[in-house]
């Protein structure tokens, strides 16, 4: 779904002469019939076709958590913009169906934190959209700009999933086929919440690393290894906690001469003993061991009685 058609579906006849989505019932006009009511609809209707300034202290998040960061390293960025050239494209807004005299954002998310935080009003489109509608524009805004990670995709998918939309919504709003939003939830089902709310969006960190992680994981609580500097650090912190222990390597026992240098080392493995001798150190005791090594077991097998 091209994003254009998106919002000109989500924009009704404001974009395309199409009929408006249904209204929510807490922005539903006061009056209904006769004079008043006509009036009444007449000022809905052109609300609907306006851009309007809206204090930014009215407007409140809605739809799923996408965003597994708390921060935005490019929103300072879009505030220059801002501060430079103004608001040039308005967001899209619903009546907060808990408090119809406030709004909650559907389309333009980083523009509205932007402007919250330069503390200038907000210029919006306001629609009636339920929360599927809602969903579906998150998700879509999100799948047009590209930058969320893979695990955020999943996260995304798996909250969907989780508030009963059904897997076409879900594809619709992902623009993705059935088999990527089966992958994407692979991974959200087998690894913990709070591992991913604690490793972060990981935007180096792609599907078959996730993979390998939601094959390892298993029944572990690793919410305290994912420590790092950054998202990616914890994510690889995680992953080594998860591999197995190197095996300690011994370090050789010396043997020594009288005088104290070393004369040779013995490395013991299991089922295997090596002698190593130095010929620069060993003053020609290396070729006396090895000439006389069948001697000196004969003289060994003796004190065994064979």
């Amino acid at each position: 779904m091209a994003r254009k058609d998106v919002m000109k579906g989500l924009m009704g006849d404001a974009d395309g002469g199409e009929n408006p989505p249904a209204r929510v019932d807490a922005a539903k006009p006061r009056y209904t019939k006769g004079a008043i009511g006509a009036v009444s609809r007449s000022i809905e209707d052109l609300k609907r076709r306006s851009v309007i300034d809206v204090d930014a202290k009215m407007i409140d998040p809605a739809g799923l958590k996408d965003r597994l960061d708390d921060t935005d390293p490019d929103l300072a960025a879009l505030m220059d913009s801002i501060r430079s050239y103004g608001q040039q494209v308005p967001v899209l807004l619903r009546p907060n169906p808990n408090d119809p005299e406030r709004y909650q954002i559907v389309y333009g998310r980083r523009r509205v934190a932007a402007l919250q935080k330069l503390g200038q009003p907000i210029k919006a489109l306001i629609r009636d959209l339920d929360d599927q509608a809602l969903v579906l524009a998150q998700g879509q805004e999100n799948s047009a700009r590209k930058d969320l990670t893979f695990i955020e995709k999943a996260n995304f998918a798996r909250q969907m999933r989780d508030a009963g939309y059904d897997r076409k919504i879900m594809c619709d709003a992902l623009a993705m086929d059935k088999t990527l939003i089966s992958r994407l939830l692979s991974v959200a089902d087998r690894v913990p919440v709070r591992l991913i709310e604690a490793i972060g969006s990981a935007p180096n960190i792609g599907r078959d690393r996730w993979l390998a992680l939601a094959d390892k994981v298993k029944d572990r609580d690793l919410v305290e290894q994912a420590q790092g500097d950054s998202s990616d650090a914890r994510f690889e912190a995680v992953m080594a906690a998860l591999r197995p222990p190197k095996a300690r390597v011994k370090s050789p026992r010396q043997v020594k001469a009288s005088d104290g240098h070393v004369v040779a080392e013995v490395m013991r493995k299991v089922g295997k003993t090596t002698l190593t001798l130095s010929a620069k150190t060993s003053d020609g005791f290396d070729d006396w061991l090895v000439d006389n090594l069948s001697e000196i077991h004969r003289d060994w097998a003796k004190t065994r009685g064979e």
